[in-house]
């Protein structure tokens, strides 16, 4: 009588387990219109983890993403706390207005959805989902998705090959329409934490100015992204 009632809250538990995971189909988007997105992570976790939080300073995990494109030490330090990842579903950059589709199967206690990636080309700016709740119940939702600056280096605006922490400068303008030879538009960071970003200026002088970005392509304003995540 002990074996079976063990045998049949076994059963009860395992079923359990299962019908609390959950598969997900997840497609991210890019808004902008002369914007480029870096290697995308997302994560599936519980609870105790963040990625970043508005209003906090950005950890040297987030501060690599920001201003590199660097994934690597955001995605170990999810997978430290046991959540599940997917790293560049893109196979590399996401171009404007271009989508990006991956499955994500997730364990039980990893409720919250977290997604980001770098913003190209400016100094510091990402695309970021925080602890967005899963929803338990199947469907389809979509939400739209802001641009964040990590605030860990000033928003200079020159396109330099920087990208390294701690090395101002943007790495590049992937869409080759970028300028050169720019004074910066400001060499101080008065926000040193992280914040809607302000967006990018821009000017119209592609060889000299006080910035490298065009305004007829470089600029945006939120949202930049939309994610559709289908529960099944």
């Amino acid at each position: 009588m002990k074996l079976q009632a063990f045998i049949v809250g076994l059963a009860c538990a395992t079923t359990s387990a299962f019908t609390s995971a959950q598969q997900l189909e997840i497609t991210v988007t890019n808004l902008t219109h002369g914007i480029h997105f870096t290697p995308i992570l997302i994560g599936a976790h519980d609870d105790s983890m963040h990625v970043f939080k508005v209003g906090e300073q950005a950890s040297a995990q987030l501060q690599m993403m920001a201003e590199g494109g660097d994934i690597s030490g955001l995605s170990q330090m999810l997978s430290s706390s046991n959540a599940d990842v997917v790293e560049n579903p893109a196979a590399g950059l996401l171009a404007p207005t271009m989508s990006t589709t991956t499955m994500l199967n997730t364990a039980d206690s990893n409720s919250y959805l977290s997604v980001v990636a770098m913003m190209l080309p400016t100094n510091d700016g990402f695309i970021g989902v925080n602890s967005w709740m899963i929803p338990t119940e199947p469907g389809s939702y979509t939400f739209n998705v802001n641009a964040y600056d990590a605030g860990t280096e000033a928003n200079d605006e020159i396109i330099n090959g920087g990208g390294a922490v701690g090395t101002p400068g943007i790495p590049i303008a992937p869409g080759g329409n970028g300028g050169s030879g720019a004074s910066g538009v400001t060499m101080d960071e008065t926000t040193p934490y992280v914040h809607i970003h302000r967006g990018s200026l821009g000017d119209d002088d592609l060889t000299a100015g006080k910035s490298d970005l065009d305004n007829t392509v470089h600029r945006w304003l939120n949202p930049v992204a939309r994610i559709t995540v289908v529960v099944n």
